[in-house]
């Protein structure tokens, strides 16, 4: 145990010692900070600025502020709202000038913020640019990122994201001076030797025949024909004297962070989902050199370095490792740099700056300690979106000082179980309900693994007295999910599970990657370029995809058949009649389905090219007007088809996302009805497997894609999840600390598949649900105690003027696309659609500004 030192900066501006011991993360790591951690609540800070003369720190997040940070002491010293109600720094782009005088950031929505230093280091807001837009399809604007300055200061560099261009503008104005066309997806810009290098996040752009995947906003990125993938990312190198662009190289998969070396002879990139650093040396602009950020060459995929900095010589290169969440250090020798170690810092660092006169490292941890800390002094409860981001101030270790902590990091990342997971299959094993190894044979054949919805397990599950629950909290109880809470009695209740993701942008990359890429973590909150859940056409987004693609890949690749009924398929709801061009409305689909008249016609298609022919067409992923009745109809309709073949697919992916619910608008069901109508779902679809002849040799999973739209006691992260199986443990009560990745390994393991990337690879599989010998009795489905046609009342028939309010409000909240809707407006909406507009609301449960919660 170690003392850490924490700063909860909104709420009392002081500092204090607490004795820290490691930080569980809902992702199976464990977190041991080195040096002094600042806390940032609901910050996600992703852009870090030392001044010229080290006096000021300066970083910003994802809630319209600015930071300025006193880098010696690593204490806040001021906050600087950003003018605007939607301001946000963008994937990066933070810079002073060379002065010192100024500061520019780089605004999301097209613009670019400049600031003044005064003399005593008070910053404050001076004036906007707008850049020219883009006019990208379905957004006009720009999305400025990377940001560098002339020397002298006069000539401000920006990153077009959304354009694929290198402006060049008079700091002073704003006007634009020069425009440059460089790659897919500019990420950073540095300066060096009159040239100006600008990273490519995609790549190069597509030529005529390149294979191409959406990339956000109408754009394409080249892919490859497996994952469906950005294939590649680049470096342009533009001659700021000659006025022209004279080179694009190859670098690695999301060519992110840049760095030039001091004396200016190298330019470094950080390609995050390739786990490497190019080396460009500056005079010949060629790649002499590509360093492996993996800590062993067969290490899986999962490092995901995405910003540098070099120390005062250029001789040691520090980079941050954001999904191993520690700052590596590289020797740095061109053509002969070597890794010498890890340095533990927060998750998911995004940042780095170095301090040359404190020779210390400054590091902004964009999901912070993963603690929710400025919660703790409160009412004892979270919500997934009450993160504390977090800035390391860590002084450079020395060698024996490095060996420790390198030892540290991997144990935090579970680097051993990692390298144990890749161990080949042992002959002769028995048969258990998970292998230990890949390959070992289990006593499952069939896996079924069904992806709910957005609720945390106090608000479902809160109220059985055998688990770790408030029932204060629960809103969702035993009336409206009877078949949740009878899984749960019956087979196992599981009260310390954990979703990875925050919300489904990120939630269902966790769910079925395993991982979420720099792509997804540096789009928080605002998502400029798309909402990278898959499940519409403008979520589909090759960026956002892991290099080692999805379950459904990996299980494909080693010859396990696969049926998916609904997950990342884009919906297609329309009258059958196709002289009607008006949409269905969800009476219309309702009476349709109640009725059997075929008047309406549902349907999918693939949001990802290798989903095609394994999935069902004729059922639907998302799309909150139809019943998950109809999904489970669909499913079950081909399970009794697969018995009388025998071939049922080795891995079901099934989407029942009823439970998000739709809030109180006026005609649709309202949210008991939706969570009921889930619950029947899972129950029937439970029901038909256990009375099938796959019973014995089949295992069925449900988790939730995220639990944002919820609250809990124990952790924002916490969730429902059931296991159900003639080998799951009857009547138990399982508290061994599951994930996410930690379900992936366990249907991989059951699968004989090898693991896809670190997360998987280091979690821990779910083997204390299961017993040696099966339980073959079948499950009967509880009927549903709410009517899944109870509708919520018009205005005219609410009293209440506030449940009235919440009708319309809910009226005009963007229900066809996951999670558009105002978090935490729609948590009130659901709470007092539960509870009544009286009872009190859990006011942590997410607020919109920490700040409030003083």
């Amino acid at each position: 145990m170690k003392v850490v030192k924490f700063l909860i900066s909104s709420l009392a501006l002081s500092l204090w010692a607490v004795a820290t011991p490691e930080i569980s993360l809902p992702i199976d790591q464990v977190l041991t900070p080195e040096g002094i951690q600042l806390a940032l609540p609901g910050v996600r800070p992703k852009a870090i600025a030392l001044s010229p003369d080290g006096r000021l720190l300066v970083t910003s997040g994802a809630n319209n502020r600015l930071y300025t940070l006193d880098p010696g002491r690593g204490t806040l010293l001021q906050t600087v709202p950003l003018l605007g109600e939607k301001a946000q720094v963008s994937f990066t782009g933070l810079a002073f000038t060379p002065d010192g005088r100024r500061l520019y950031l780089a605004d999301f929505n097209g613009t670019i913020r400049v600031f003044v230093v005064g003399p005593t280091g008070t910053i404050s807001n001076l004036r906007t640019f707008g850049l020219p837009p883009a006019r990208a399809p379905r957004r006009a604007e720009e999305i400025p990122s990377g940001l560098a300055l002339s020397a002298d200061g006069r000539r401000l560099y920006v990153g077009g994201n959304l354009s694929n261009g290198l402006w060049e503008l008079d700091a002073d104005s704003g006007a634009v001076l020069r425009r440059f066309e460089v790659g897919v997806e500019p990420y950073d810009v540095v300066l060096c030797g009159g040239k100006a290098y600008v990273s490519n996040w995609g790549g190069r752009r597509p030529g005529a025949t390149s294979l191409t995947g959406p990339a956000g906003r109408g754009t394409v990125v080249r892919v490859d024909p497996i994952h469906s993938t950005a294939s590649e990312g680049s470096v342009s190198i533009v001659d700021l004297v000659a006025g022209r662009v004279v080179a694009e190289l190859l670098t690695g998969r999301h060519a992110s962070g840049l760095a030039c070396s001091p004396d200016g002879r190298s330019v470094v990139v950080a390609n995050a989902n390739d786990d490497t650093v190019s080396v460009i040396d500056a005079r010949s602009d060629r790649v002499v050199e590509t360093i492996s950020l993996r800590w062993h060459p067969e290490d899986l995929f999962g490092a995901s370095p995405n910003a540098l900095a070099f120390d005062r010589e250029g001789r040691t290169l520090f980079v941050c490792n954001g999904t191993e969440n520690a700052v590596a250090v590289i020797a740095f020798r061109p053509g002969q740099s070597h890794f010498r170690g890890l340095i533990p810092v927060g998750w998911f660092p995004a940042a780095v700056a170095f301090d040359v006169r404190r020779n210390l490292l400054a590091v902004a941890n964009e999901k912070g300690d993963g603690r929710q800390s400025w919660r703790e002094t409160k009412a004892g409860g979270f919500n997934s979106h009450d993160f504390v981001g977090s800035v390391s101030f860590v002084p450079v270790p020395t060698t024996d000082r490095l060996k420790t902590l390198t030892a540290q990091a991997l144990a935090n990342y579970r680097r051993s179980v990692m390298a144990a997971a890749m161990l080949p299959a042992r002959p002769g094993e028995p048969a258990r309900p998970i292998p230990r190894r890949a390959g070992e044979p289990s006593v499952f054949r069939h896996v079924i693994y069904v992806i709910k919805e957005n609720r945390s397990y106090d608000q479902v599950l809160g109220d059985l007295p055998t688990g770790n629950g408030r029932p204060d909290l629960c809103i969702f109880g035993e009336p409206f999910t009877p078949n949740l809470h009878r899984l749960a009695r019956e087979f196992v209740l599981l009260d310390n599970t954990y979703c990875a993701g925050v919300l489904s942008a990120d939630g269902h990359m966790w769910a079925t990657t395993g991982i979420a890429t720099d792509y997804v973590e540096k789009s928080f909150w605002a998502f400029p370029r798309s909402y990278t859940y898959g499940g519409w056409e403008d979520g589909v987004d090759a960026m956002a995809y892991a290099p080692t693609g999805f379950i459904w890949d990996n299980a494909m690749a080693h010859g396990v058949t696969v049926r998916n009924y609904g997950e990342f398929m884009l919906p297609v709801v329309r009258w059958a009649d196709p002289r009607r061009k008006d949409a269905p409305a969800y009476a219309d689909i309702r009476a349709d389905y109640a009725h059997r008249t075929g008047r309406i016609s549902i349907g999918c298609s693939p949001g990802l090219a290798a989903l095609g022919p394994v999935s069902k067409t004729d059922t639907i992923g998302w799309d909150l007007d139809v019943s998950d009745q109809f999904r489970a109809d669909q499913f079950i309709a081909e399970l009794r088809r697969f018995e009388k073949s025998g071939d049922l697919p080795r891995l079901i992916i099934l989407y029942l996302p009823q439970d998000h619910a739709h809030g109180t608008v006026p005609g649709a069901p309202t949210p008991a009805a939706c969570v009921a109508d889930n619950d029947l779902a899972v129950g029937r679809v439970v029901e038909a497997l256990s009375h099938s002849r796959f019973w014995p040799d089949t295992c069925l999973f449900s988790f939730e894609d995220d639990p944002q739209n919820g609250w809990d006691h124990v952790s924002g992260y916490r969730t429902t999840a059931y296991v159900v199986s003639a080998y799951t443990k009857r009547q138990a009560t399982v508290s061994a600390r599951y994930t996410q990745p930690g379900l992936l390994r366990t249907i991989e393991l059951i699968l004989g598949l090898p693991p896809m990337n670190q997360m998987d690879a280091s979690a821990r599989p779910w083997a204390e649900c299961f017993n040696a010998r099966p339980d073959l009795t079948p499950y009967a489905a509880v009927p549903n105690q709410v009517p899944l046609d109870q509708i919520n009342p018009p205005l005219s028939a609410l009293a209440d003027p506030v449940l009235r309010r919440d009708a319309v409000v809910s009226a005009g909240l963007p229900f066809a696309e996951a999670d558009q809707c105002p978090e935490d407006v729609l948590n009130r909406i659901l709470w007092r659609a539960q509870r009544g507009s009286r009872a009190p609301y859990p006011q942590w449960a997410v607020l919109a500004d920490p700040a409030d919660d003083d």
